[in-house]
Order: structure tokens, then C-alpha cells, then sequence
């Protein structure tokens, strides 16, 4: 079972220790105490930057992120989507777990449930660095499709997109 708990400040030592991880730090560049920071931020109510912890089967595994695009300036310069769309960010924490499909469950879950259970937004959009292919392949299997190329922080990004789907039409 896959569930979704807001990040809570008691959280942030488990996400230090997640961040620390060589498969994580391969792509997820920010410096750590910059992240925990954010993120506690965020918790605090001051980042319009919605945190969960994902837990599968009672076990924490990892931090899933979602925003609005348009509340993120220079990222939406970056993307150029617009209003209604929504971003989010996996993070799979345990480097046992990542690569074992996951992933796309993960991302296909928290994006009907939680992203698009928000009136108003009708996409979501994640970009994910062109080296990381066990990343893309994840959104992917999940529904993403890939939208164009971006250059993020100097580096060749797959800019991905899934539209919500009206059901019953």
C-alpha cells in the first residue's frame, strides 16, 4: 500500500539521511542543509511547496514534492506552462528500493490522488536530467510524456507532462 504523510519536521533527519545517499546526490544536487532548509520552510507554511513522505507498506521510503509551476518564477521561465500546472519531484531515498518499479506507481498514485485532486489543475510536469533514464522511464510508465528538452542549472533536461483526463469523457 502506497500513502502519502505530509513532511513533518521530525521527518527532516530521515530526508538528510536520504540526501546524503550516493544514488541521490548523483542527481539531486542541491547542497543538503540548502534542501532541508527549503523544506522546513515549506512545513512552516511560508513555500507554497506541498512535502509528503512516501510510505509503501508502512516504510518510509522516500519525499515527494508538488507546486504550482507559476508560483516558482524562474522555474516557470524555465518550463513556460503556465497556470493549472503543477511540478512535482520523486525522491526514493533507499537505494535498495529505487529501480524496482516503484517509481511509476508512486507517480501515478500521488498524481490522482493529490495533484489533480486540486480544482484548477489540469497537467503536471516534472523535468528530470537526460543522463537519469531509470528516472524518465518512471514518468514514463506512469503516463508522462515527453514534451521538449529544457536546460536546467546548465544541465540537458526532458521536460514531461501529464494531462489530467477528464473521466467519463
Amino acid at each position: 500500500m502506497i500513502e502519502f504523510e505530509p513532511l513533518r519536521k521530525d521527518d527532516l533527519r530521515l530526508v538528510r539521511a536520504w540526501l546524503g545517499r550516493e544514488h541521490v546526490r548523483r542527481w539531486w544536487r542541491d547542497p543538503i542543509e540548502q534542501s532541508l532548509a527549503e523544506y522546513e520552510h515549506a512545513i512552516d507554511g511560508l513555500d507554497p511547496t506541498d512535502l509528503y513522505l512516501i510510505v509503501v507498506d508502512g516504510r518510509p521510503l522516500g519525499l515527494i514534492q508538488t507546486y504550482l509551476a507559476a508560483n516558482h518564477a524562474d522555474w516557470e521561465e524555465i518550463v513556460q506552462v503556465g497556470e493549472g500546472v503543477a511540478g512535482v519531484d520523486l525522491l526514493i531515498g533507499e537505494d535498495e528500493l529505487a529501480g524496482r518499479g516503484l517509481g511509476p506507481r508512486i507517480l501515478e498514485a500521488f498524481v490522482n490522488d493529490l495533484v489533480f485532486a486540486r480544482a484548477g489543475t489540469h497537467a503536471c510536469i516534472a523535468t528530470v536530467e537526460e543522463p537519469n533514464r531509470r528516472s524518465w522511464r518512471a514518468f514514463e510508465k506512469a503516463g508522462f510524456r515527453r514534451v521538449r528538452d529544457v536546460e536546467e542549472d546548465g544541465r540537458p533536461h526532458r521536460l514531461m507532462r501529464l494531462d489530467r483526463h477528464v473521466r467519463g469523457a
